[in-house]
């Protein structure tokens, strides 16, 4: 299938989810060696591809799952390494058309036991193959992590500091203006004359521009001026 015929597989509404930026409040980070890695987790990413693709209309299978390596570390603990391959396969709402992606991944498994160490490791290796796979979809499945400069990432600004005086009485945020944005688990931060949401926006960009607020591409966030409010 083309990326055309790909497309048009999907909705409107679905092809605007998976062009979204990444929300940058979901990606987690950790030390490899000298290394500071950016990644999603695998429930996250079942949980987007449940709500991009829909309950029922995607699914995956495990089409090769052996173990590769084995050895005793310095603590006498089973090290046990093993390879995945895992299949996506991906239905329009009426399971009519189809798409799907494969790729491999790896895992380790360190454990005392050699059973726990080859549940560890083969677990693993399955969410890092089907992360590999759901990743082809987009940014919203990881692709942009890739990217070194993580231009498709909306990381969240950092939080204001609380030491600094506190904004005069006139520019405070009328609870009344942020509730409904209170109720989705965002917050309204208020810093030099403009309100700053912060919290997962995805999914939320249409609440958002009727609130009045507006997308900063260059800055990576949704605002407006706390005049508008006032």
């Amino acid at each position: 299938m083309s990326a055309q015929q790909e497309e048009s597989m999907f909705t409107d509404k679905q092809v605007q989810a998976l062009r979204y930026n990444l929300d940058g409040s979901r990606v987690k980070t950790r030390q490899q060696g000298n290394v500071n890695l950016s990644y999603l987790e695998g429930y996250d990413l079942i949980d987007t591809a449940n709500t991009v693709f829909g309950f029922g209309n995607w699914s995956y299978s495990i089409s090769t799952l052996e173990q590769v390596s084995e050895e005793i570390n310095e603590k006498n603990n089973k090290v046990i390494g093993y390879k995945a391959v895992v299949n996506v396969v991906v239905q329009d709402l009426h399971h009519s058309k189809h798409t799907s992606r494969e790729d491999c991944g790896f895992g380790t498994g360190i454990a005392k036991q050699y059973a726990d160490a080859h549940e560890s490791g083969a677990k693993e290796a399955v969410t890092d193959a089907l992360k590999r796979a759901l990743r082809t979809f987009g940014s919203q499945f990881g692709n942009a992590l890739y990217d070194k400069q993580q231009r498709n990432v909306d990381h969240v600004p950092p939080a204001q500091d609380t030491t600094s005086p506190s904004p005069p009485a006139n520019q405070s945020i009328p609870q009344a203006n942020t509730s409904s944005l209170h109720q989705l688990g965002l917050e309204v931060q208020e810093h030099n004359g403009e309100l700053i949401v912060l919290g997962s926006t995805y999914g939320k960009q249409e609440l958002l521009k009727k609130e009045g607020y507006r997308w900063d591409a260059q800055r990576k966030v949704w605002w407006q001026s706390s005049q508008k409010v006032a």
